[in-house]
């Protein structure tokens, strides 16, 4: 089977409707949803705190290449991380459920 080529002046928009009509990878894409919610609200509290991913390892008593793997969505963090991570941001952890 040929893969589909993508002309080099493809928006990002009309690849993401493309790659979304297919159910195998909206499936994917959706069950990754948490881990994209905590890596955007990580990043998010980071930035507000204008601090670096050095210096947030540093408050965690961790590396810096944890920190980068939490903002990357590489890894599951544990419910003791995101309580130290919290710690290190000077935040409350809050974690909801939320109807679909």
């Amino acid at each position: 089977m040929k893969k589909k080529k993508w002309p080099p002046h493809t928006s990002w928009e009309k690849f993401e409707k493309e790659l979304m009509s297919k159910p195998g990878v909206r499936k994917a894409y959706e069950a990754l949803q948490p881990e994209f919610a905590i890596a955007r609200a990580i990043i998010h509290a980071r930035v507000k705190k204008k601090i670096s991913q050095h210096e947030l390892a540093r408050k965690m008593k961790t590396g810096q290449a944890v920190v980068s793997r939490l903002e990357g969505a590489n890894a599951s963090p544990s419910l003791a991380l995101l309580k130290r991570l919290a710690d290190a941001l000077n935040s409350r952890l809050e974690i909801r459920f939320i109807p679909r």
